[in-house]
């Protein structure tokens, strides 16, 4: 295997579902073969302008000292000038990454399309997370469509393990859940997850399901927001902010839950590239009810390991679906195996990563 640098913009710490998807990615591949660049982008922002610039200097050096055979870049801006000029420095290759957000973003100015293109012209590859991300790049820049092929995020091998009974006791007493019916949600608390239409179904099944608990992992701006609004509608003994944890502890409040559910839904311009989290749950065995937002059908089957609705016309049947899974413990426990084993065999690394590893 050849020897990679790996550029991005987010990484653990960092929390988010990008920073994830590029982690394992990363511990998918050899150890020794592979070299990961997060910088700050923060503080290059505020001391460097343009901010790419000293991130360019980095990967020349980086590809120089290390013998780097191919660059591997995370957001096609502003990532993607840095290896463009790397490349017109050393003629190493690289292959862009896109999660989506970068080209939405980018669609929006004519100079920012311009850049793009350049980029993509002197990429050996480009690899979109879902088969609806690459179809929205092609609307945009179909020329492209020869070198543009789909790898999708894989959940870590820790979804698949059981976690230990004393731990999940553990977690259910600390939040007084013992013998309740539990719904999890786990995202990053900003527009486009659906949180506020959550909070409104939730309402609505807890008239039917009375000992029902909805756990919430993550945090954001819009936090304030969905606090409020879960005090409006008084699920206070029902909603539970768990906040940000680390990633590994995740498994632990999957097996935990009856049911994941997010609300995903398009938001100016913005979709879901995929949504990871989906994949983790079913992985974690977990039935799911999605909302439908790019590339979220293709992580989540309707009907055969949960259900995908349109989160503006379809609160009734979100509420229906979301009772009756967690009514039938047998419907629930059929679609969360249907998921598992389907995540066991069409997402996993080796798969995944075998063409573009091994071209």
């Amino acid at each position: 295997m050849k020897k990679i640098l790996m550029v991005t913009l987010e990484f653990p710490p960092m929390v988010g579902g990008i920073a994830t998807y590029v982690d394992d990615f990363v511990h998918a591949l050899p150890p020794e073969n592979v070299i990961v660049l997060a910088p700050p982008t923060k503080l290059l922002a505020r001391w460097f302008w343009p901010r790419w610039l000293l991130l360019a200097w980095r990967v020349f050096l980086i590809i120089k000292k290390e013998k780097i055979e191919v660059v591997i870049i995370h957001h096609i801006l502003p990532v993607g000038y840095a290896a463009l000029i790397a490349r017109w420095l050393t003629r190493v290759p690289y292959i862009i990454f896109s999660h989506g957000t970068d080209i939405a973003a980018a669609s929006r100015h004519a100079w920012k399309r311009l850049m793009v293109r350049l980029i993509c012209n002197s990429a050996e590859q480009i690899v979109m997370n879902s088969e609806s991300l690459k179809r929205r790049f092609l609307i945009k820049f179909n020329d492209y469509e020869s070198k543009t092929k789909v790898i999708y995020p894989c959940p870590n091998d820790i979804f698949f393990k059981p976690v230990s009974q004393e731990k999940i006791r553990e977690i259910k007493s600390h939040l007084a859940i013992g013998g309740r019916q539990v719904i999890l949600s786990v995202a990053r608390m900003i527009d486009g997850k659906g949180f506020p239409h959550l909070v409104r179904v939730i309402k609505d099944v807890a008239d039917q399901v009375p000992n029902i608990t909805w756990l919430i992992i993550g945090t954001g701006p819009k936090l304030a927001e969905i606090i409020d609004l879960v005090q409006k509608n008084s699920l206070q003994n029902i909603v539970r902010f768990i906040g940000e944890i680390p990633h590994s502890e995740l498994p632990a409040y999957f097996q935990a839950s009856n049911v994941f559910t997010l609300l995903t839904h398009p938001d100016n311009g913005m979709e879901e590239g995929l949504g990871l989290v989906f994949l983790e749950a079913a992985g974690s065995g977990l039935p799911c009810i999605a909302g439908k937002s790019g590339g979220v059908e293709e992580a989540v089957v309707h009907g055969q390991t949960g259900y995908v609705f349109d989160v503006y016309q379809n609160q009734k049947a979100i509420t229906e679906a979301l009772v009756s899974l967690l009514k039938d413990p047998s419907l629930a426990t059929r679609l969360g195996q249907h998921g598992q084993a389907r995540i066991r065999s069409e997402f996993n690394w080796k798969n995944q990563l075998y063409d573009i590893m091994n071209p």
